[in-house]
């Protein structure tokens, strides 16, 4: 499992609301397909077979009409298991596969569409890389390595210069320059660390330690650990709000879903979610929150005026990773 936040910004959304329609794409791991749903009426509109394999992640094009979708294998970070070895290109009008990708057996994992190169960037665990796919032409057109085992998730800050994995294993991330494909950087977190997020302003990047009750928050000027924010459980996925105001983390291990103050780096309040929570996704328009709840197959729909659970949707067994596919508000 992992979590790679699709920020507004790092989909490259367009069009209008007509031709792309608020789409929410989940990946269900237990059922091995992607949900294709339509995220105001909370309706599963189609259930999309990976090709009879696993993948935990996707994020969707600039258009809003096409999904990727990497096969990570069956296995966890760091286990052993089956090495996926491609990516899956889903066609979202059609709810068809149109292409894979090829990999070769290196666990792809985490897919980050940058709308400042205009590439598709998927994290390549067992090459201790980043892989670069040219989204048009579905072509491999380079590799970023990262220096470390196990970079399970990317996140790429808003202006595309810097990219930053979340290294499991080696409890670290990897600061990437993306144009000079090289790491820069390797900041040591903690003995284990999942997930990985960054502030609007790119200032700040965010992720979780699996070891204890605690949350890194790293300055990207210095590219050092700027505080620790105590959590109310072990976190792991995390997303801030479009207006940098809050982060808000899933707390798997007590179902419940926490909102840092990023003003003073404290848990402000807790909300209670199905069980378990794993991935944080932002609507656009900062109006709500979904979170993926693995074990329920829900996604929970938070309201973030209210601070509670809107509704639940119904996605699929061990739902995960998300992705937005079609037109904020103007």
């Amino acid at each position: 499992m992992c979590y790679a936040l699709i920020s507004p910004a790092n989909q490259g959304l367009a069009g209008s609301a007509s031709e792309n329609p608020p789409v929410l794409l989940v990946t269900n791991k237990g059922d091995r397909l992607l949900s294709i749903i339509d995220a105001d009426t909370g309706k599963q509109m189609a259930g999309v077979p990976e090709d009879g394999v696993t993948g935990h992640e996707v994020a969707a094009s600039p258009d809003g009409r096409t999904a990727f979708v990497p096969i990570y294998g069956n296995s966890g970070v760091g286990q052993p298991g089956t090495d996926g070895q491609k990516m899956v290109v889903i066609d979202i009008p059609s709810r068809k596969i149109r292409a894979t990708v090829e990999f070769g057996p290196v666990r792809p994992h985490c897919p980050i569409y940058d709308p400042v190169s205009k590439m598709l960037y998927v994290t390549t665990e067992l090459k201790r890389s980043v892989t670069i796919v040219n989204p048009r032409t579905l072509k491999i057109v380079g590799s970023i390595p990262t220096s470390q085992e196990q970079s399970h998730m990317l996140a790429i800050s808003h202006d595309g210069r810097r990219g930053y994995t979340a290294n499991v294993g080696p409890g670290t991330v990897s600061v990437l320059d993306m144009a000079a494909r090289k790491t820069i950087a390797v900041i040591p977190i903690s003995a284990e660390t999942q997930r990985i997020s960054v502030s609007p302003n790119d200032r700040l990047v965010f992720t979780s330690d699996q070891k204890s009750p605690r949350l890194a928050v790293i300055d990207t000027g210095s590219n050092t650990i700027k505080t620790w924010v105590t959590m109310p459980g072990t976190g792991y996925g995390t997303a801030p709000t479009p207006d940098g105001r809050w982060l808000l983390a899933a707390i798997p291990g007590r179902n419940l879903v926490a909102v840092v103050d990023l003003r003073k780096f404290a848990v402000a309040r807790t909300i209670a979610v199905p069980p378990t929570p794993q991935e944080v996704l932002m609507r656009p328009d900062g109006s709500q929150a979904f979170v993926s709840c693995n074990r329920s197959g829900q996604v929970a729909v938070i309201d973030l005026a209210q601070w509670k659970v809107k509704s639940l949707i119904r996605s699929g067994r061990d739902a995960d990773g998300m992705a937005w596919a079609g037109s904020p508000p103007a």
